[in-house]
C-alpha cells in the first residue's frame, strides 16, 4: 500500500516523461491515490516577447519561465482527471531531481515515478541522471518506468 495513498510523479514533456505520466495515473487510479505532478524549469535569461523592437510597449516584457512547464502540467493534470484522479500539479525552479524528491517530501509520498530515459554516455556519469539521483535519495519506494 502506498503511504499515504500519495504518488510523485516529473515531467519534462518529453515522450518518456509521457510514459511515466501514464503509469503514475494507473497507479494513482488503482490505488485510490492523490497524484502530485511536478515539473522543474531554470528561469530564461534575455529572452523577450517577439515584436519588442517594433512596439516599445512590448520591449520591458519578459516570456515567463514556466509557460512550456504550464502546459505539460495541464496535460498530465487533463490525463489525471481524466481518469478520475485527484491530482494536484507543480511548477518549481530549480534541479528536476531535487524539486521532485522536495515535492514528495513535502507531502509525505509513498511512491515517486519516473522514467527510465535519461542522459547517456560521459555526460551521464560526470552528471548523473534524474532517476538515479531519485532512486538513491529518496525517502520512499521509487518505480523506474522502462521507456525504450
Amino acid at each position: 500500500m502506498i503511504a499515504q495513498q500519495s504518488i510523485v510523479v516529473g515531467t519534462d514533456g518529453s515522450p518518456t516523461a509521457a510514459v511515466a505520466v501514464g503509469q503514475a495515473v494507473d497507479l494513482a487510479k488503482r490505488l485510490g491515490a492523490h497524484l502530485h505532478v511536478v515539473s522543474a524549469y531554470q528561469p530564461l535569461t534575455g529572452v523577450r516577447v517577439g515584436g519588442a523592437e517594433a512596439d516599445p510597449e512590448r520591449a520591458g516584457l519578459a516570456v515567463g519561465p514556466t509557460i512550456q512547464v504550464d502546459a505539460w502540467l495541464e496535460q498530465a493534470a487533463g490525463l489525471a482527471h481524466a481518469a478520475g484522479v485527484e491530482v494536484d500539479c507543480y511548477a518549481r525552479k530549480g534541479d528536476p531531481a531535487e524539486v521532485i524528491l522536495d515535492v514528495a517530501a513535502e507531502h509525505d509520498a509513498g511512491l515517486i515515478v519516473v522514467g527510465s530515459k535519461g542522459m547517456r554516455g560521459a555526460r551521464r556519469f560526470l552528471l548523473g541522471s534524474v532517476p538515479d539521483k531519485i532512486s538513491h535519495h529518496a525517502a520512499c519506494s521509487v518505480l523506474i518506468v522502462r521507456t525504450d
